[in-house]
């Protein structure tokens, strides 16, 4: 069985799931963070599965790339694939115990350990304890390997590509989630429909929205995470580019340039750098807008 997402996520009331009560305060701020390349340096298979099987990382993606367009195939569910290939050629099985267990050999960006209790103390400080922060991942790696990364239980929930394992004989993808399908967990989280099983195509207003997008801030590291850069952003929400220390940061100023993202920094998320000072800016912003939205309801109601 799956074991369940963190503690967090397990108390959370029935209003917090999205059962919101009319009226109720919008005093939620989101921030929601893509994995590879944004958080750890590298995609999450180099650290140790593609390393256990021997495949050259750049090899192995250079396949999944020439793959999917041979076949005409969704690149996410090609490497999912080829993972399950290159382990059987080598007689090796993909468990998922394994993958949780490689997740121990993912390495983080600087400071991303302590990053999420800088940012609870940061919110309940600027607002008084009015305001709250929920960590969300939507990522297109491996839940799998995400589970056993020191990071795991930080997040209140977790959107990423599974296996199904008990199901069948090899492991069959489970969840696929594309560049483009990320944004469906974007609304998931603005209307607090976050049980996958649940449609979220019905209508709700949007003062009933647990967490408007005009309250969340999304992290990515390229142009992998345009499409939920620009829904974000163009609902009124924010956008930051990172990029990590021995990369370029020609794309992120790219994104920049053109409007993609409010801010882009390197993928340096200790206290005093750069991105946890923009980072900080724009929740000052997010704070200022939701002490000016309560104080017209106050007027409103007279």
């Amino acid at each position: 069985m799956e074991k369940s997402i963190t503690k967090k996520r397990n108390t959370q009331t029935a209003t917090s799931r999205g059962a919101k009560i009319p009226g109720a305060p919008q005093n939620i701020i989101a921030l929601i963070y893509d994995f590879d390349g944004t958080l750890s340096p590298r995609n999450m298979q180099e650290y140790a599965f593609l390393p256990k099987i021997g495949i050259n990382p750049k090899t192995f993606w250079k396949e999944v790339a020439q793959l999917s367009i041979e076949r005409e195939a969704e690149p996410l569910i090609t490497y999912m694939h080829l993972m399950y290939q290159k382990a059987q050629e080598k007689g090796l099985q993909i468990l998922r115990k394994d993958l949780v267990a490689q997740g121990r050999e993912v390495e983080f960006c600087p400071g991303v350990e302590k990053w999420f209790g800088l940012m609870d103390q940061y919110v309940k400080k600027q607002s008084k304890g009015t305001v709250s922060v929920r960590h969300y991942l939507v990522s297109s790696g491996l839940k799998e390997i995400i589970e056993g990364t020191k990071i795991y239980k930080k997040f209140d929930n977790v959107f990423a590509s599974e296996y199904y394992f008990e199901a069948y004989q090899l492991p069959y993808p489970k969840r696929v989630i594309t560049d483009t399908s990320k944004t469906q967990y974007l609304f998931r989280i603005n209307k607090g429909v976050e049980d996958v099983n649940r449609s979220i195509n019905s209508h709700m207003p949007e003062g009933e929205r647990p967490i408007p997008f005009s309250q969340m801030i999304y992290f990515g590291d390229g142009e992998t995470d345009v499409p939920s850069m620009a829904v974000t952003r163009q609902n009124n929400g924010f956008a930051i580019a990172v990029y990590p220390k021995q990369k370029s940061a020609k794309i992120c100023k790219e994104l920049f340039d053109v409007g993609r993202v409010d801010f882009y920094a390197q993928a340096d998320y200790t206290k005093g750098s750069a991105l946890h000072n923009r980072t900080c800016l724009l929740i000052d912003r997010i704070l200022s807008d939701i002490k000016v939205r309560e104080e017209k309801e106050r007027l409103q109601k007279g």
